[in-house]
């Protein structure tokens, strides 16, 4: 015998199951409604709370939407210019006409307590959407499918709608939001970070002041200059150096191609002999060495092929949930999938720069993505990026809180051309190996270029000024 699987009751309450409704409580959308033909503040008073939608009965939302237009045009809100709004609205004889607002007024005389009302009325809201979000969840369940981690990010996202809903807030005293500068900033609060994460580079930290919590950080360059090598290099300088917690994902390149990488650079090995096995008895001192280093780096790597911004999150909610999360790492922007809704390329990019930003918030930790730059940077001399270079979306700009572009003259000038072109320089000062990360745009702070050395053989960078110069081939990053 088969039996039909039928979706749980969710009301919460033996109240709210016998009457079939939800919560609401209609005394309380009352007396909102009547301390505003009370009291010329309590509007401005009860706005942060309660929005329109938060109250239950339809005619109540009404009469809040009217004051609110009311007090728009700098009206009085009273019981007569609410009932010529209301009519204006063609609302008022299905609102109860002026009787329903004489009775509201008379049955709540005072606009004492009105914040209080308020907040009953944007909580029994809350608890509405969270029904709503948990019947979707369930409704989603019980409809089962093969790809269950799309149906859990489904839930999340459900889930992260009401508690964003839920979030949204009224002023804070400056006192308050400065109260944190006196602690101390290396203190560390349920294993995360309190302070910024480093880049581990000194003139880039020095410019960014490290990377800030709920920003998001765009690593720009074209193809074969270094995106990948730079974020690897973040997150190994975050783990290693700062103990972080980093989620690293990868669209492009394997967990597997990232550990070689990795080992490669902290080896200083090149990958091709850690690959072959060719390495001497005092290189494989070194990536002992390396793997010893390495494996206390708490670096959680995901290098699932088809990714949305919703997949990112659930997983990075779960891995904060379980051991913290003090960095994202996105590798790369353009190769996420959108939400489908957008009708063009430039819609979905733009849909995925926000989500980004958004996910960076919600999780109050640094989200660094790579993006790919279009063609135009290599049409034109010299071949420094700009913030118009990135493809497809100008969006990505606007939700970014720092840009940053990576360029090396030495992939457009070989030392014969570079020497032609700097006939009273020496071929020596070639900049072999040199790499310029630009700060295009810094929210917070000063924009400018700092100089990092790329090693070609191990495809990573360092800092130019505390490491001895290393020999290099010259190839391309990846």
């Amino acid at each position: 015998m088969v039996t039909e699987r039928r979706p749980p009751a969710l009301w919460p309450d033996a109240q709210a199951r016998s009457s079939g409704l939800p919560p609401h409580d209609i005394d309380a959308e009352e007396a909102v409604i009547a301390a505003l033909l009370l009291d010329d503040s309590a509007l401005a008073r009860v706005l942060p709370i309660v929005q329109p939608e938060d109250f239950f009965r339809e005619q109540n939302r009404w009469c809040y939407e009217a004051a609110q237009a009311l007090s728009g045009r700098s009206e009085p809100v009273t019981l007569t210019t609410l009932a010529h709004e209301l009519e204006r609205d063609g609302r008022l004889d299905a609102a109860g006409g002026e009787p329903y607002l004489a009775e509201i007024q008379g049955k709540h005389f005072t606009a004492l307590g009105v914040e209080a009302h308020a907040r009953i009325v944007a909580r029994d809201a809350l608890y509405r959407r969270l029904i709503q979000a948990a019947s979707q969840i369930a409704q989603r369940a019980f409809e089962g499918g093969p790809d269950v981690s799309r149906v859990l990010a489904e839930a999340e996202t459900l889930l992260l709608g009401v508690r964003s809903a839920e979030a949204a807030g009224d002023f804070h005293r400056l006192r308050e939001l400065i109260e944190h500068f006196l602690e101390d900033p290396g203190e560390e609060v349920e294993g995360q970070l309190v302070e910024g994460v480093r880049s581990g580079f000194m003139d880039l930290d020095g410019l960014l002041g490290g990377f800030k919590r709920g920003d998001l950080l765009i690593l720009a360059a074209r193809t074969g200059v270094g995106k990948s090598a730079l974020l690897l290099n973040f997150a190994r300088n975050a783990a290693v150096g700062q103990h972080a917690t980093v989620a690293l994902f990868s669209l492009e390149m394997s967990g597997e191609q990232l550990a070689a990488r990795l080992l490669s650079a902290e080896a200083d090995v090149t990958s091709s002999r850690l690959r072959l096995g060719t390495h001497t008895k005092r290189e494989e001192g070194q990536i002992m060495h390396a793997i010893g280093v390495l494996g206390g780096a708490a670096v959680y790597i995901d290098d699932s092929p088809v990714l949305s911004v919703p997949g990112i999150r659930a997983k990075a909610r779960r891995l904060q949930a379980d051991v913290g999360l003090d960095l994202i790492v996105v590798d790369y922007l353009q190769l996420l999938h959108g939400s489908g809704r957008a009708d063009t390329r430039a819609g979905e990019i733009s849909q995925i720069s926000r989500s980004l930003k958004e996910m960076a918030r919600e999780l109050q930790v640094p989200v660094i993505a790579a993006a790919q730059l279009s063609r135009a940077v290599e049409q034109r001399t010299p071949h420094i990026p700009m913030l118009s270079d990135l493809r497809e979306s100008g969006s990505i700009e606007q939700d970014a809180d720092v840009v940053m572009f990576i360029y090396r003259e030495d992939v457009y000038l070989k030392p014969e051309e570079w020497q032609r072109q700097h006939p009273e320089a020496p071929g020596s000062q070639h900049p072999t190996g040199i790499a310029q990360v630009i700060v295009a745009k810094h929210r917070n702070g000063p924009t400018g270029s700092v100089s990092v050395r790329f090693v070609s053989s191990t495809a990573s960078f360092q800092d130019l000024l505390l490491r001895a110069e290393e020999p290099t081939s010259g190839g391309d990053g990846w």
